[in-house]
């Protein structure tokens, strides 16, 4: 209990002051995290959309694999980045291997097969006449799509923030492909991490409070946002 105390004091404290190092771990940790989920985002949705909409053989495999992949182990997903952007490897010539972002890779990773699989499921819960009717009045593919999007808007957005809670929580991956070095790829994970392991517990106290402070705020935002105009508070 005191130690937590003690942390809770220093987060406080770190807060407050604005420590530069730790305003710059935080920044980084945003950038790299909210990169991760913009991409993971991207491309889950439009994935996500098409396997809830077409029939073709495999695709229940496929699916299965999704939803596989959202329990994908982190440091699984570290060390096939990293294999692949080390100097000897296959796109080691793009020299990302300790960068923010091979981070971003390995986050992206994680976070895509999570967006993917609560998309397939927003856009499953629509009606399947829906798209029919929208294209039997003339709209697009594209225009279908948008659609659906909005109708599903409020899923859709909760894959996407299960995707941020994904990328912003994870540590593993991001120690492998990112090094942890400091003013470069440290973030609030690895940071935690590397004051844990020095025995710093009160800093590694403050440090965790302060990323569950920064992903209640952005979840927080979120949220508002996914149950704007539903009338609670």
């Amino acid at each position: 209990m005191d130690t937590f105390l003690s942390g809770l004091r220093h987060a406080i404290w770190l807060l407050v002051h604005l420590d530069p190092i730790v305003v710059e771990v935080t920044l980084r940790t945003l950038q790299v995290s909210g990169t991760a989920t913009l991409v993971a985002s991207f491309v889950g949705i439009l994935v996500g959309t098409y396997l809830a909409q077409a029939r073709f053989p495999g695709r229940r495999l496929l699916v299965s694999l999704v939803n596989t992949g959202m329990g994908l182990p982190p440091v699984v997903v570290g060390l096939f980045v990293a294999l692949m952007l080390w100097r000897s490897g296959p796109l080691g010539q793009l020299r990302l291997i300790y960068t923010p972002a091979a981070m971003v890779i390995a986050q992206a990773i994680i976070a895509t097969p999570i967006v993917t699989g609560v998309s397939i499921a927003a856009i499953q819960q629509l009606d399947p006449r829906l798209r029919l009717q929208l294209l039997g009045l003339g709209a697009s593919r594209g225009q279908a799509a948008l659609l659906l999007w909005w109708e599903a808007r409020r899923s859709l957005l909760a894959a996407a923030m299960a995707g941020f809670g994904g990328a912003v929580s994870e540590v593993g991956a991001s120690i492998m492909v990112g090094g942890n070095i400091a003013g470069q790829t440290r973030v609030l994970t690895t940071a935690t991490v590397l004051e844990t392991s020095k025995g710093n517990f009160d800093t590694a106290m403050a440090l965790g409070i302060l990323l569950l402070f920064l992903s209640f705020s952005i979840m927080l935002g979120a949220t508002w946002l996914q149950q704007s105009g539903r009338g609670d508070r």
